[in-house]
């Protein structure tokens, strides 16, 4: 029964994520009254990353991108992946990047800021190497990098060097694990279905 209900979850998340955004966008002037700029740039990040990912997500489309364009017909990304990469690398990682910001020091909300500012420029590169528009490219231009500028410049002056070096540092891993399952997918995998 928990086999079915985990497949399901990782087939459908991207469409609860977008009605969840949202809702998460109406609730902002209640949940973050009082919040300086930059900090509301921040919470704002986690929303709007859910609408990004429709783009990206909806028919599975950035999956089926990626296993086409890039593993040559092999399933270099699963559904599972996928789903656990947007979860918990995204949804988890801008939550806790909003709760450090405002239970720690606010530049931990920096963790949020590069999550949409690294994977925009990647958008941004890969569209350009491949010379086509990818999913997500669109919502990642429009709305990650005026997002993630006006967060920056918001918590500039009040973030550590060590606070952006360790969220930088983590969201460029965060994305080179994409690129390693990728790489791993490429070396060992079967064509895609």
């Amino acid at each position: 029964m928990m086999t079915g209900v985990l497949e399901r979850l990782s087939a459908n998340w991207v469409y609860g994520g977008f009605m969840a955004g949202f809702v998460l966008l109406l609730l902002a002037p209640a949940l973050t009254a009082g919040w300086p700029q930059a900090e509301l740039c921040v919470y704002l990040v986690l929303p709007v990353y859910m609408l990004h990912q429709f783009e990206e997500h909806d028919r599975d489309r950035f999956r089926q991108f990626v296993n086409a364009r890039i593993g040559h017909g092999l399933e270099v990304l699963t559904p599972g992946f996928v789903f656990a990469v947007n979860i918990f690398g995204v949804w988890w990682v801008a939550a806790l990047a909003i709760l450090a910001m405002r239970f720690v020091d606010a530049g931990w909300g920096l963790v949020a800021v590069y999550l949409v500012l690294v994977n925009a420029v990647l958008h941004i590169v890969q569209m350009i190497a491949l010379r086509q528009p990818n999913p997500g490219v669109w919502t990642a231009i429009v709305l990650f990098l005026p997002l993630g500028a006006a967060g920056l410049a918001g918590l500039w002056p009040v973030a550590s060097l060590t606070q952006h070096l360790v969220s930088l540092v983590l969201i460029i891993a965060l994305h080179g694990l994409i690129l390693a399952r990728v790489k791993a997918g490429l070396a060992g995998s079967a064509p895609a279905a």
